[in-house]
């Protein structure tokens, strides 16, 4: 039983952990972590399960009249999901949403480097993907991480979140041969709403339990 709302990202990820050791996977595991905020319950995934943990960073496309109203989202250097009803009816033409790709290419990369701290992203290929996030809510960004995983012909990828909307976890069955959702609350605005402390993760916390977590895979 889930009792709601969980203290922080690091509990749900505990909670998160315990039904994945319940399932039993194999032992090929390697734990994607979306950052930010996916990186803290990521960490405890991986510590638990004894699996590799890294990241997979995702990066809206914002229109151009509001950034923070999403048009899309990229992953990786080939790998996008873009709203084309909202681009045709806004009328956004095509030079601008390519400016924004490239734009934004070159912000996965440097994050992905700044995670990483000079560590090679780890091999998918013939593994299991556990993608993680702390939630979905519209579970946008989850669809394109998912679609990039797969682009890596990982043998087998799953999805596990501690709380999400049913609207997004139904969306995102057929993205992942598994998803795993804790909880989805009847009523759901937004995914910190089910945290008592939901603070906002930053860069060097990031770059922090990454390097924490490969520590210990190497000492182990």
């Amino acid at each position: 039983m889930i009792h709601l709302p969980f203290a922080d990202r690091a509990e749900a990820g505990r909670a998160l952990a315990a039904e994945l050791l319940r399932r039993k996977l194999p032992a090929n595991v390697v734990v994607l972590a979306l950052p930010r905020g996916g990186v803290p319950v990521g960490f405890e995934v991986a510590k638990i399960l004894h699996a590799p943990l890294d990241v997979v960073v995702v990066r809206k496309i914002g229109a151009p009249w509001q950034p923070e109203f999403a048009i899309g989202a990229i992953a990786g250097n080939s790998i996008e999901v873009l709203d084309r009803n909202v681009i045709a009816s806004s009328r956004i033409p095509q030079q601008e949403i390519d400016a924004a790709l490239a734009k934004e290419r070159i912000e996965v990369e440097r994050r992905e480097t700044l995670y990483r701290s000079g560590r090679p992203a780890l091999e998918l290929r013939d593994h299991t993907a556990l993608l993680v996030d702390d939630g979905l809510a519209t579970g946008s960004t989850m669809l394109v991480a998912a679609r990039y995983v797969r682009s890596l012909k990982p043998a087998r990828t799953i999805i596990a979140v501690p709380v999400g909307s049913a609207d997004a976890c139904e969306r995102l069955k057929k993205e992942a041969d598994e998803l795993i959702c804790l909880a989805t609350p009847a009523s759901f605005f937004a995914v910190g709403e089910w945290f008592v402390d939901f603070r906002q993760v930053n860069d060097v916390e990031v770059q922090h339990l990454l390097a924490a977590s490969h520590s210990s895979a190497v000492t182990t």
